[in-house]
């Protein structure tokens, strides 16, 4: 059986395959290990195999994981969908969240973030394939969303982040990815804090790397099965 350190070594092999293939910068896309439902003996060897970022779903589970690992120098990247009341606990925990959609927790997420923290970085959350069951803003309406976010004291507009549809084949992963790709380059030019781009989990992160991603969210390559 292969152990979490060959998992991220395998990982990274193929990231800077993907980089060369689609002509990216050598290292510029990151790994997020998203450690979702994973024991915190499996985050301290991802960590001692060299992974710094680890991305969590559901707060009451992150928040222990975090007090437990609070020793070593990790960046915590809340992913899941956020519930209003949740948002100080979000903000008091996490160094990142990809998945704000709404005015309402980008308000709370400044408020309750700590003035004397560092600024907390957020992505903007994309639904992409316009699934009404999917969180996420419409594609029309994230610049509106990143005008709101930009200036709000406490946190820091980084980017977008999507999690499209499951799509067969590179060619249809990759026609879904452009156009928050397009959107991504051009919100760049208002926004210069805007510099992350993320997409692509375990099924489609070398057409999200062939379409600009900026970093990689892989949870079971890196760890294996669920506990």
């Amino acid at each position: 059986m292969t152990s979490i350190a060959d998992n991220i070594d395998a990982i990274r092999l193929k990231l800077l395959k993907y980089e060369s293939e689609y002509l990216r910068q050598a290292k510029s896309v990151e790994l997020l290990a998203v450690s979702k439902r994973q024991s915190v003996e499996k985050i301290r060897a991802a960590h001692a195999a060299g992974c710094r970022d680890f991305g969590e779903n559901y707060l009451q589970e992150a928040v222990g994981k975090i007090e437990q690992l609070e020793e070593l120098d990790l960046v915590w990247h809340f992913i899941g969908p956020i519930q209003s009341n949740k948002t100080r606990a979000i903000a008091e925990n996490f160094q990142w969240v990809h998945s704000v959609d709404r005015e309402k927790l980008a308000s709370r997420l400044s408020e309750q973030r700590n003035p004397s923290a560092p600024p907390l970085n957020i992505c903007i959350q994309v639904n992409l394939s316009s699934e009404p069951s999917k969180s996420g803003v419409a594609l029309a309406d994230t610049e509106k969303l990143c005008k709101f976010i930009d200036p709000l004291p406490g946190i820091r507009l980084r980017g977008l982040m999507a999690i499209p549809a499951p799509l067969d084949g590179l060619e249809a992963q990759r026609r879904c990815f452009r156009p928050l790709l397009n959107e991504f380059k051009r919100l760049q030019q208002q926004f210069p804090t805007m510099d992350t781009l993320s997409i692509g989990m375990s099924s489609d992160f070398e057409a999200a790397i062939a379409e600009g991603s900026t970093l990689v969210r892989i949870g079971t390559a890196v760890f294996g099965a669920r506990d």
